[in-house]
C-alpha cells in the first residue's frame, strides 16, 4: 500500500510464495491507482484494489467494508503484511486468517499493532528488496526468490513496435524518464539535453518517457527544446504501465531518476542509469547489476530525512558529463543490450 514502484518491489515476496506453494492462490490488496503495474504479473492470482487518502471519506468507509466481506469469504491461510498502516492491523483482524505474519516495525509497538498478527518478524537487509523477503522467516522456506518481475503482454509489445516504427525509432535506442512525484528527485532539464546530445552523436536514438500529467508532459517538451536532434516524445504519457514495461524491455539502455520506471528497468534486466537525490540510495536503489547509480551525496551534503526540503532539486550537484561517461562505460559492458 505505497507508490507503483513499491509495488514491484514487492514480487520477488510474491515469486518466493509460488515457489514454496505452487499451488497457492495468491492475492495482493494494494491501493486501486497502482493496480496496473501488477496487473499481467501470472504469478497472482486476484488483485483487491483499496482507496488510498485523496479518496473521500464515504469512500473510503464503503470500499473497506466491501473488502472485508469479500476477503474473509475466501478463507485464506495466510496473511503477509508488508504496510505499516492501521487500517491494515484492523483489516488483518477481521479476516481472522489462522496465520498472519507482519514485519515488526519499530514505530508500530502498540500492543493493538502486535496481537492483530500471529507472527512478527524483525526487519533485515539493506535493500528494500531484502527488507520485504525477510517477513517470511517465521515461514521458513526452502528456496527464496531475490527477482522483481515485470510482467506485460503480446499486445503491449506489439503496440509499443508500432508506435516506434511510427516515430521512426529503430532497434537500439534509449528511453529516459526524467519526472518524478516530487521537485527533490528531479534532475535538471538542460542536463538531460546535454545527455541526448551525446547519445544522438553516438548514433542512438532516445524515447522519453513521462506519465500523463501537465507538469510532466512540460517537462519532456522543455528537454526536448533544449536538444540539438529532438528525440522522440511521441509515447510521453501515453503508455499503460505494461507498455511502458515493454518498451523498457526493448531498449539497450535505461536512464531516469528515482520512479517506478526505474525499478521497470531492472526488473526487465535493462542496463540503466539510476539518479538519487536526497532519498536513501542504498534501500531504495533499483534492484540491478546492471547498474551506475549516482547519489546527490557524492557531490554535496545531503541533509538528513527530517530535514529535507521536498522543493529543492538536489540532483542539480550531479554533472551531465559525469552521466555521459556512465553512458559509454555501460554501453560498453552490454554492447547487445535490446529485446
Amino acid at each position: 500500500m505505497r507508490f507503483h514502484g513499491d509495488m514491484l518491489l514487492t514480487t520477488p515476496v510474491i515469486s518466493t510464495l509460488k515457489q514454496n506453494y505452487p499451488d497457492a492462490r495468491i492475492d495482493v490488496l494494494l491501493y486501486e491507482d497502482t493496480m496496473p503495474i501488477l496487473s499481467e504479473n501470472p504469478e497472482i492470482h486476484t488483485l483487491y484494489g483499496i482507496k488510498n487518502k485523496k479518496a473521500k471519506t464515504g469512500e473510503k468507509i464503503t470500499n473497506f467494508l466491501h473488502l472485508v466481506k469479500t476477503l474473509r469469504a475466501n478463507h485464506y491461510d495466510l496473511i503477509v503484511n508488508l504496510a505499516d498502516q492501521w487500517m491494515v492491523a484492523m483489516l488483518v483482524r477481521l479476516i481472522n486468517a489462522p496465520l498472519s505474519i507482519s514485519q515488526d516495525y519499530t514505530h508500530r509497538q502498540s500492543a493493538f499493532w502486535k496481537n492483530s498478527f500471529t507472527r512478527l518478524a524483525p526487519l533485515q537487509g539493506g535493500n528494500v528488496v531484502e527488507s520485504n523477503l525477510s517477513v517470511l522467516a517465521p515461514l521458513r522456506l526452502k528456496e527464496t526468490i531475490a527477482r522483481t518481475t515485470m510482467s506485460y503482454p503480446p499486445a503491449a509489445r506489439e503496440r509499443v513496435r508500432d508506435e516506434l516504427a511510427r516515430a521512426g525509432v529503430g532497434p537500439r535506442y534509449v528511453v529516459i524518464q526524467p519526472t518524478a512525484r516530487q521537485i527533490f528527485k528531479c534532475w535538471n532539464n538542460e542536463k538531460f539535453s546535454q545527455v541526448i546530445d551525446a547519445l544522438h552523436a553516438r548514433g542512438l536514438e532516445v524515447v522519453l518517457t513521462s506519465g500523463p500529467g501537465a507538469d510532466d508532459l512540460a517537462c519532456v517538451n522543455a528537454i526536448a527544446d533544449g536538444c540539438s536532434q529532438t528525440p522522440v516524445t511521441a509515447l510521453a504519457g501515453k503508455l499503460t504501465f505494461p507498455e511502458l514495461g515493454a518498451l523498457i524491455d526493448g531498449a539497450c539502455l535505461f536512464i531516469g531518476v528515482d520512479s517506478a520506471p526505474a525499478h521497470i528497468a531492472a526488473a526487465v534486466d535493462t542496463p540503466l542509469i539510476s539518479l538519487f537525490g536526497a532519498t536513501d540510495h542504498k534501500f531504495w536503489r533499483p534492484w540491478s547489476n546492471k547498474m551506475i547509480q549516482f547519489w546527490a551525496g557524492d557531490y554535496r551534503p545531503m541533509p538528513d530525512r527530517e530535514q529535507r526540503d521536498r522543493s529543492e532539486m538536489y540532483l542539480s550537484a550531479i554533472p551531465a558529463q559525469d552521466v555521459i561517461a556512465a553512458v559509454d562505460k555501460l554501453l560498453a559492458a552490454y554492447p547487445g543490450a535490446s529485446a
